[in-house]
């Protein structure tokens, strides 16, 4: 007998880019449902783990929301997607926008202290 494995896209969002088309295409689709599912698989991929200890939520709570039966609430979609490292970018309808890129977030700033002398 042929056994099979369920398809899990989080194990071929392998790099960067690959992360950015998955969620674009998602966007694309327009459903919400879709939407929060990309970004649990996304969150999969990165370390539910990590994204849970960044966010301040519970793993089973992220998963469940981030699952096909969820429905996170807008909060916690923001909250994952800073964790991730992402950022929404509005665009008008009807233009067209850049090549999908995932835009890194910015990295506080770390004051410089001068190196000390030789004497």
């Amino acid at each position: 007998m042929l056994e099979t494995k369920a398809w899990d896209a989080s194990e071929y969002l392998n790099d960067e880019e690959d992360i950015a088309l998955y969620l674009e295409a998602a966007f694309d689709d327009g459903s919400p449902t879709l939407i929060a599912r990309a970004i649990g698989d996304i969150a999969r991929a990165k370390s539910m783990t990590q994204i849970a200890k960044d966010t301040g939520l519970s793993r089973e709570s992220l998963y469940r929301a981030l699952s096909g039966d969820g429905n996170p609430s807008f909060s916690t979609i923001l909250k994952v997607i800073d964790a991730l490292g992402l950022e929404l970018t509005p665009v008008h309808k009807g233009t067209t926008p850049k090549k999908a890129t995932v835009k890194p977030r910015a990295k506080a700033k770390t004051k410089k202290t001068a190196k000390p002398k030789a004497v």
